[in-house]
């Protein structure tokens, strides 16, 4: 670790075959916590290549446990988080919304880093039951259209890094990784980033798979569609910038959006926009990220997926997904 350290610390970059070896090293717990803290400071202080990128993602694909989901062809909604704008659950909304519009969902997540409230905090709080269980996994995507895979259970391997994700409190590389890892491996992905150089490594990664996906990322900044400005997205054949009017709605403003100080004020801005009960902004954010992965599954226009995601939402499918989830895990 030291010769590496050294190397990064000098602004060289290091092989993918290297950069999967670390994280392999770090979950058969080779390093002190120093030093797997000065490895993830590196990463905040310089960019990561695309080599590195994919040899993180691959270490930490082989050491996951899998699960085998593909008979139900789900898609993932899941942004990298780090972009540090504390909006409320929109990924996690728009998944609940995508499950009610009949598209199946294996929703990835993981307790907040640097936000006040994951998607994984917000689920925990509306007891949503968190397992490994594969039987309970189908039967949560068979008669919910949605499953919660909580990112810890299905990567032991890196359970020498949360304690020191948590004290940093600020993003790191896991932060780029955590839409990549999804432990089941989905053939449908909507991926939101925090910054256009990331978006621009994960087109060329996610190219080189058999996804069907979107990649984007909010030009002011948001790992997601914020509609308080322009968005930019990759698509398999296509990049495209898509405003507000592309989906007949208004531009909004970053209070609109803002998702509170606690794991309460989240859970109740969540049951609220689920329930019915959300502002215009709220309902349309959502319906708009709902709407993307709806489209991305069924490669449908942006407008055609958000008609599809209101229908949901104002309908109580969503929201029916969420009930018959809590019902489940009780």
């Amino acid at each position: 670790m030291k010769k590496l350290l050294n190397r990064l610390i000098n602004h060289e970059a290091i092989s993918k075959e290297e950069a999967k070896q670390v994280l392999v090293n770090i979950s058969e717990g080779q390093y002190n916590q120093s030093q797997i803290a000065s490895f993830l400071t590196v990463y905040m202080m310089r960019s990561i290549t695309l080599e590195e990128l994919e040899g993180f993602r691959d270490a930490l694909l082989e050491l996951c446990i899998q699960v085998e989901l593909s008979a139900y062809n789900p898609i993932d909604l899941c942004g990298t988080g780090g972009d540090g704008k504390d909006t409320f659950n929109i990924s996690t909304l728009s998944s609940f919304i995508t499950a009610g519009a009949g598209i199946n969902v294996s929703k990835h997540g993981n307790y907040g880093v640097s936000s006040s409230c994951g998607s994984s905090n917000v689920m925990e709080y509306l007891g949503i039951k968190f397992t490994n269980d594969i039987s309970f996994l189908e039967k949560s995507i068979d008669k919910a259209g949605i499953c919660v895979l909580h990112a810890p259970l299905f990567h032991p391997a890196m359970k020498n890094v949360a304690p020191i994700r948590r004290e940093l409190g600020v993003k790191t590389f896991f932060n780029m990784l955590g839409p990549m890892v999804n432990p089941a491996f989905p053939k449908n992905q909507l991926v939101g980033v925090f910054n256009l150089e990331l978006q621009r490594l994960y087109g060329y990664l996610y190219q080189k798979t058999d996804k069907n996906y979107t990649i984007l990322h909010a030009l002011d900044g948001y790992d997601e569609i914020s509609l308080t400005g322009d968005t930019k997205a990759i698509r398999n054949s296509s990049e495209s910038i898509l405003s507000p009017a592309d989906f007949d709605v208004a531009p909004l403003s970053q209070q609109e959006i803002y998702g509170g100080n606690t794991v309460e004020d989240a859970a109740k801005i969540f049951m609220d926009v689920i329930g019915g009960n959300g502002t215009e902004a709220q309902n349309n954010v959502v319906c708009a990220n709902a709407g993307m992965a709806i489209a991305t599954a069924k490669n449908l226009e942006p407008k055609e997926g958000f008609e599809l995601a209101k229908e949901s939402l104002l309908s109580g499918k969503g929201l029916k997904a969420l009930l018959t989830l809590q019902y489940l895990s009780k």
